[in-house]
């Protein structure tokens, strides 16, 4: 398998360190977003969006994005099981996830798209008015997750699952590219954020 990768984007290492996490080998392929290298004839073939991560099967076949590859990868390699054992805990991952990708990542990109690494670029007009209150959405969110992480270990429930994976990779790149690192002062979410940080899976991916 191959994997289309740009170093530093956030959903590509999502699909890392679900290998990771699985133990699968994979080659990587460097794609320079800067040089539009994802937009090319021959990468639209790979994926019409033009967006990474893209894995590409031994035979040819490609899927993207980031949930769908883990879920393919979930299927072929089943243990750890990172989406759910029963169909209660398959659902409840996936409502978890979902709300990390509606209610924190895209707030996130705004502020990103917003922000002033992306000014540099000068791709488009930006909005600072959608950037104030994507901005305080984030730090909302970021409240939330420590009153929950007051009462679970991980996101969705007990156990680590692809919902952590999520919001990792979601707080991580806030907190380096976006100016939104979570308040020392939530602790429950910094506790969380270390215990998930250690794991030997998202060490190798760092």
């Amino acid at each position: 398998m191959k994997l289309y990768d740009s170093i530093g984007a956030p959903n590509p290492w999502r699909v890392k360190v679900f290998l990771a996490e699985k133990g699968v080998e994979y080659e990587t392929v460097p794609c320079d977003m800067a040089k539009g290298e994802h937009k090319t004839p021959a990468f639209l073939k790979k994926n019409p969006s033009g967006k990474i991560p893209v894995l590409e099967l031994d035979d040819g076949r490609c899927l993207a994005e980031s949930v769908a590859i883990c879920r393919y990868l979930e299927g072929v390699y089943p243990t750890p099981n990172l989406f759910g054992e029963d169909p209660f805990e398959q659902g409840f991952i996936e409502m978890r996830n979902r709300q990390i990708e509606l209610e924190l990542w895209t707030q996130i990109g705004t502020s990103w798209v917003n922000g002033p690494i992306v000014a540099k670029m000068g791709l488009f007009t930006q909005n600072p008015l959608a950037k104030e209150i994507s901005d305080k959405n984030v730090e909302r969110y970021y409240r939330r997750l420590d009153r929950e992480f007051s009462e679970h270990a991980y996101v969705a429930g007990e156990r680590y699952s692809v919902a952590d994976i999520s919001l990792l990779s979601a707080v991580n790149f806030a907190a380096r590219l976006v100016a939104l690192k979570p308040d020392d002062g939530l602790k429950n979410l910094w506790r969380w954020h270390a215990q998930v940080s250690a794991r030997p899976a998202v060490q190798a991916c760092l």
